[in-house]
């Protein structure tokens, strides 16, 4: 049998963890650290953040900062807000990680696999070739980058772009 070696997945284990919370998307943004919620990008009605369990490495969601669990909940200004929030992930993802494509969509209900009832939309970069044997046979996706330093690149674009 094979062995992999991600040495850096240590520094993954040993990191402190995000204290348990009972509504964590709306709460996250209440912390005031966005650093440690991996808050990207905040508008006036909802924010950007990283996706903890990411289908790829730059998995950005899109979320509202009113607790709702569908996008018929959302009132005229947030859903303009949301969709604006999107398209400017997919920007910063597009500068700061150059990815070739990209998934943007919404898991609407339990049976979509939303596992926290709460709307979020999803921005996943790809790239050509972006599928392995990974997934398939052993169940693992493989992230090249960690999550806080994927946060500080996008923020680090977003700011840029949200001041130009």
């Amino acid at each position: 049998m094979s062995q992999l070696h991600p040495y850096w997945r240590m520094e993954y284990i040993e990191a402190p963890r995000m204290p348990d919370l009972k509504r964590p998307f709306t709460e996250l943004p209440a912390l005031g650290d966005d650093r440690t919620a991996f808050i990207v990008h905040r508008s006036s009605l909802s924010y950007l953040m990283l996706n903890r369990f990411p289908y790829n490495p730059g998995h950005l969601l899109a979320i509202p900062l009113r607790d709702v669990t569908d996008i018929e909940e959302l009132t005229p200004a947030e859903s303009a807000d949301l969709f604006a929030i999107i398209t400017f992930g997919k920007k910063v993802l597009k500068a700061a990680l150059k990815p070739d494509g990209f998934n943007i969509g919404f898991n609407l209900g339990s049976a979509s696999g939303g596992s926290i009832p709460h709307l979020h939309g999803h921005i996943v970069p790809r790239w050509n070739g972006d599928n392995n044997f990974m997934p398939v046979l052993g169940q693992t996706r493989i992230l090249p980058q960690a999550l806080e330093s994927t946060w500080e690149r996008l923020s680090a674009e977003a700011a840029r772009l949200a001041s130009a």
